[in-house]
C-alpha cells in the first residue's frame, strides 16, 4: 500500500480503473491495492446483488489522495456504458457467491469493451494483525459460518482469551459513518441504523456477550479490534476469502449442495485454502451429499482435515407449530444469492409437526415482490428482506397479511424487535454440534499450538 503522504510523480500516467462490487470486498480492494496509489485511478464502482446501494458515493475522507468529490457508485447495468466513458484500462471483479460461469461471462464483457478483466490474489489484500487470527469462511452463503464463530467464541473464552470477532463488511448507508463500527449492545444496532441483514449477523453474537466489529476501513477496523482482544475471529460473510492473513483457515461446506464448493466463486478458492475444511449439517443432508463433498475436499485440497459437525435446530416453542399453518420467514441472503429453497425455519417446522407451509406469495406487498420475481427458485417460505426502512415496512405488512395460525421465524435476528407481527411468533435457531472427532475444538487448538505457541496466554 502507497503512504497518504507519498508524492506523485509527474511522469506516471495513471491506468483507469473500474471496480465491479457489492458494499464490502469492493472498498476493501480499493483500500488495499489503489488507495494513494499513483499508478492508478478508479473511476467509478460498480454495485451489484444488493438492492439500494448504488447511486451512492465512496466518500473523499474515506478515498484518499486525488478523489475530493469521492468516486461514484452506479448500477452494475451501466458497466460497458462507464467502461467507454471514463476509456477504462481495467476492470477489478470484487465481489463473491457467484457461479464461475458468471464470472466468466463478466470477463468476456469487459474484455469486449477492450478493457482488462482482473481478479485480486487473496493474499496481495489480507491485512497482518498482531494477534492470531482465525477465519471462519465458507463455500457458499447459508453453509453455517455462523454458529461455528458462535462455537469458538466458547472454545476460546473456555481457554481464558477475549476473542473480538470482525464481520465481513455490510456498509449499506452513510459510508463516511461506517468506516469502524463496534457492536457490543443492541443500541449499537439503532446508532449504526443497522439493517436486518446486519441484526442477524451481529445480535446473536452481541446475545451472548461477544463484541463484533465491521466496517469499511479494515485496517482501521482490525487495529482497533486488536487493542480490544486476545485473538481475532474473522466472520467471513458472502463465502468471501479473509481480509486478514489466518494462523488457521475454516472453511464450511454444505452436503445439501454438493458441488458447489468446486463451482462458485470465490469459495473454491476457500477450500483450496482451508485448514480446515467443516462439513455442516451432518444431522439432515443425505449420505450421498456428505460424501461427495468429502471425496472432493480429498481431491482438492489433500492437506485439510475435516470435521464434521451437525447443525441442529432448535424451535422454541414447538407446541405453537404442530398441527398448525405456518409463515416460514428464513434468512434473506441464505435464500437469495445463496440459492437456498429453505432453510432452518422450514426444518424446524417439518420437524415440530407442522400441518401446512403457507405460501406468501399470495400476499407480498411492494418490494418483496420483486425479491421473489428475481428468484423464482425460493420456495413457500419468506426471505427476511430488509436493507432499508421502507423494505421492512414492506416485510411486515407481508407477514401481517398472510393467512396462517403462526410465524416461524429461521432468521438469527429476533425480528420482533423491529417488525410488530400480528400474529404468534415462534424462533428456530440453528446451533452447533459435533459429529464425531476429530472435533472443533480440538483441531482448532492443535493447529493454534502448532501455529502459535504463546496464543493461550492472555494479554494478564
Amino acid at each position: 500500500m502507497y503512504s497518504p503522504h507519498t508524492p506523485i510523480p509527474e511522469a506516471i500516467v495513471a491506468k483507469t480503473v473500474i471496480i465491479m462490487g457489492a458494499a464490502g470486498r469492493d472498498f476493501h480492494n480499493f483500500n488495499m491495492l489503489y488507495r494513494n496509489n499513483p499508478e492508478y485511478r478508479v473511476a467509478a464502482f460498480t454495485a451489484s446483488q444488493i438492492d439500494g446501494i448504488d447511486n451512492r458515493h465512496y466518500p473523499a475522507s474515506l478515498a484518499g489522495h486525488g478523489y475530493s468529490e469521492g468516486i461514484p457508485i452506479r448500477p452494475e447495468a451501466e458497466l460497458e456504458a462507464l467502461i467507454a466513458a471514463h476509456q477504462a484500462d481495467v476492470v477489478l471483479f470484487s465481489y463473491s457467491d457467484v457461479p464461475h460461469e458468471y464470472v466468466m461471462h463478466c470477463a468476456s464483457q469487459v474484455q469486449a469493451c477492450g478493457a482488462d478483466f482482473v481478479l485480486a490474489g487473496a493474499r496481495s489484500t489480507m491485512l497482518r494483525s498482531n494477534r492470531p487470527v482465525i477465519a471462519v469462511c465458507a463455500v457458499r452463503t447459508g453453509c453455517g459460518k455462523s454458529q461455528t464463530t458462535r462455537a469458538l467464541v466458547e472454545i476460546l473464552r473456555n481457554q481464558g482469551l477475549n476473542p473480538a470477532v470482525v464481520r465481513h463488511p455490510m456498509p449499506y448507508g452513510d459510508l463516511s459513518l461506517q468506516a469502524v463500527q463496534r457492536f457490543e449492545t443492541h443500541e449499537d444496532f439503532d446508532t449504526h441504523h443497522c439493517t436486518l441483514e446486519e441484526r442477524e449477523e451481529y445480535e446473536p453474537l452481541v446475545d451472548m456477550g461477544a463484541t463484533v466489529w465491521s466496517g469499511v476501513d479494515y485496517e482501521a477496523v482490525l487495529r482497533q479490534a486488536e487493542a480490544d482482544a486476545d485473538i481475532i475471529l474473522w466472520d467471513g460473510g458472502n463465502n468471501d476469502t479473509p481480509f486478514f492473513a489466518p494462523d488457521v483457515h475454516i472453511t464450511l461446506l454444505d452436503p445439501h449442495r454438493p458441488g458447489h464448493e468446486l463451482s462458485y466463486y470465490p469459495g473454491e478458492t476457500n477450500l483450496l485454502m482451508a485448514d480446515v475444511a467443516v462439513i455442516a449439517k451432518t444431522d439432515t443432508a443425505s449420505d450421498e451429499g456428505i460424501v461427495r463433498v468429502e471425496s472432493n475436499v480429498r481431491r482438492m485440497n489433500p492437506s485439510a482435515t475435516m470435521v464434521r459437525v451437525a447443525s441442529p435446530v432448535v424451535l422454541d416453542a414447538p407446541e405453537a407449530v404442530q398441527g398448525k399453518r405456518v409463515l416460514v420467514v428464513e434468512d434473506g441472503p441464505t435464500l437469495t444469492h445463496g440459492e437456498m429453497s429453505e432453510g432452518a425455519g422450514v426444518v424446524a417446522a417439518r420437524k415440530a409437526g407442522a400441518a401446512e407451509l403457507v405460501d406468501p406469495r399470495n400476499c407480498v406487498m411492494g418490494s418483496i415482490r420483486e425479491v421473489f420475481d428475481k428468484h423464482p427458485h425460493i420456495g413457500p417460505v419468506l426471505p427476511a428482506m430488509g436493507y432499508g426502512k421502507p423494505q421492512i415496512a414492506d416485510l411486515e405488512a407481508t407477514i401481517n397479511a398472510c393467512e396462517c395460525d403462526a410465524v416461524v421465524l429461521g432468521t438469527p435476528a429476533d425480528l420482533r424487535r423491529v417488525l410488530s407481527v400480528n400474529k404468534q411468533v415462534v424462533r428456530a435457531t440453528y446451533s452447533h454440534a459435533d459429529s464425531g472427532e476429530p472435533t472443533l475444538q480440538s483441531i482448532v487448538t492443535a493447529l493454534l499450538d502448532k501455529k502459535c505457541p504463546e496464543w493461550r496466554r492472555t494479554r494478564n
